[in-house]
């Protein structure tokens, strides 16, 4: 019921938030009578701060049209490479007309990013994949709102999760020969399981396995988010956070953990630091400060826009992750899609080089929980730079921002290429095959030119590169000149050009032939 009574309020504050836009706009423009009252830019700001609170969120787009590769600007096409009925994986594809760059392109890593299914949508890994496309292809998985999901689609658990994982892990296996992946956050988990399993029935596992901010081992460092999920029961979440999706949506009738009580609790565990960031929004429009404006639209069009999580799934992560701590208790079995039940076991993975990543002030994912993952994967040898802890770093600092661009990623680009080069020498990942240049255009030759050539030894066949064209001689009667006194001679004269010179090309051929040996003559005597 609580999920019928929030869309009738959204309905009814709908049309109010954006006549709040209109006014906004209205006494915001000096040009009009409005915009001309005392007060007018107060107003103007109030109205457009209320418009913010009052809006619809939509799933924003990744808008990544274009990257900067070495000083090239590369153009980005975004695809579906694989659509299923809970998540789509992407494609990030890159295109450049400059021989050098499209030859670097082809060289470099292929990566699948796993994007988080905890709430907000996989567009808040923006600037985690625009950075990585400067030096690697890559694919991201884009789940989708469960409220748009029908119910004819079934329901979706962890299991799916993982299945999901492996089969998109195949899939770029598939087109490169193997490939590298990189979890944020709640992903990290299900990952782990996936290569896991991978590994346990001898499949060929990623190269290498970047795991930031997630929680492996729940039970270290424990935030807000550990404690809420340990002093509540799995019969309480599902009591009091489950709802059925209303009408007016194509999922229907799905149990759903609904998306605007994920966003009231972001909004809870921070209250005071979001109160404030909409009190200097509005300072900042009666200042006119337009680009510190335009940052606070850009970040909280990306943190109010929130999705559905399909029931099922969302119960058994509270309960596989944070209450029963399955993965790192060697308890946790998963099943495939043919129905198999199988047990995760992290020791079995031993092709995969692992990085971990945490924030030094990561109030999600505690220090220690993501590091954990190093004690599981026992049959992966500890190396040097294995484990990265970043100064100063939140949680959305480590795969966002400065710090991911400054900090994180040049450790994260270095860490897939060592051991992508050594999977290149071992032959494990498919190279394209050198771009071979463009073969010179050979032209045609006139038939007549090329015989007085051969006559004369002049030429030899494989000189003939230059052309020229083929010669056509005109009859008497169109090398007439043409009458006088007609008032075209200017006309006649410039048609007339092109044919005296074909006559005079014509005539030196039959010249140079004519005093050149004949080998057809010599060759009739013999005969």
């Amino acid at each position: 019921m609580l999920y019928q009574i929030y869309e009738a309020q959204r309905s009814l504050l709908e049309p109010f938030a954006d006549m709040a836009d209109a006014a906004s706009k209205a006494y915001g423009n000096r040009h009009t009578l409005l915009g001309q009252l005392p007060m007018a830019q107060r107003v103007s700001a109030a109205y457009a701060l209320f418009h913010r609170l009052g809006k619809d969120y939509e799933k924003p787009e990744f808008d990544i049209r274009k990257v900067d590769v070495d000083g090239v600007e590369v153009a980005i096409d975004e695809r579906v490479e694989i659509d299923k009925p809970f998540c789509q994986l992407l494609r990030f594809k890159r295109f450049s007309d400059d021989p050098p760059t499209l030859d670097k392109l082809k060289e470099q890593p292929p990566v699948l990013i796993v994007a988080p299914l905890s709430g907000h949508y996989a567009t808040l890994l923006r600037d985690t994949v625009r950075t990585m496309l400067e030096g690697h292809k890559v694919y991201i998985t884009d789940w989708k709102n469960a409220r748009m999901v029908p119910l004819s689609e079934g329901e979706f658990h962890l299991d799916d999760y993982v299945n999901y994982v492996q089969e998109f892990i195949r899939h770029v296996q598939g087109k490169y020969g193997n490939c590298h992946i990189i979890s944020v956050c709640q992903p990290t988990v299900p990952t782990l399981a996936a290569v896991s399993l991978m590994a346990s029935r001898g499949e060929k596992t990623p190269i290498t396995m970047t795991m930031m901010g997630g929680p492996i081992d729940a039970r270290k460092s424990p935030t807000t988010v550990n404690d809420l999920a340990v002093q509540r029961s799995y019969e309480w979440f599902e009591n009091n956070v489950i709802y059925r999706v209303p009408p007016n949506y194509p999922g229907a009738g799905r149990r759903v953990y609904p998306g605007f009580l994920q966003h009231a609790g972001f909004i809870a565990m921070n209250p005071d630091r979001h109160a404030s960031s909409h009190y200097d929004y509005f300072k900042d429009l009666i200042k006119g400060d337009q680009s510190s404006a335009d940052t606070h639209r850009k970040f909280y069009d990306e943190y109010n826009a929130v999705l559905d999580m399909d029931a099922d799934y969302y119960l058994e992560t509270i309960k596989t992750v944070f209450q029963d701590y399955s993965l790192v208790n060697g308890t946790w079995d998963v099943r495939s899609p043919d129905g198999a039940v199988e047990r995760v076991r992290p020791q079995d993975i031993t092709t995969t080089a692992q990085m971990t990543v945490e924030g030094e002030l990561d109030d999600i994912s505690g220090s220690g929980q993501t590091k954990a993952a190093h004690a599981l994967c026992t049959g992966v040898p500890r190396r040097e730079g294995d484990h990265l802890e970043v100064k100063g770093a939140g949680h959305y600092g480590i795969f966002s921002g400065r710090r991911w661009r400054t900090v994180v990623y040049p450790q994260v680009k270095a860490f897939i290429a060592r051991y992508h080069a050594e999977a290149a020498q071992r032959g494990e990942v498919t190279m394209p095959a050198p771009r071979q240049p463009a073969p010179a255009p050979v032209q045609q030759v006139a038939p007549a030119q090329r015989a007085a050539a051969e006559e004369l030894g002049q030429l030899r066949l494989d000189d003939l590169e230059t052309a020229v064209p083929d010669i056509t001689v005109p009859s008497p009667a169109k090398r007439a000149a043409p009458r006088r006194g007609n008032g075209n001679g200017a006309a006649a004269v410039a048609k007339s050009a092109p044919k005296t010179a074909a006559k005079r090309t014509t005539k030196a051929t039959t010249k140079a032939v004519s005093k050149a040996p004949s080998k057809r003559s010599n060759g009739a005597r013999a005969s």
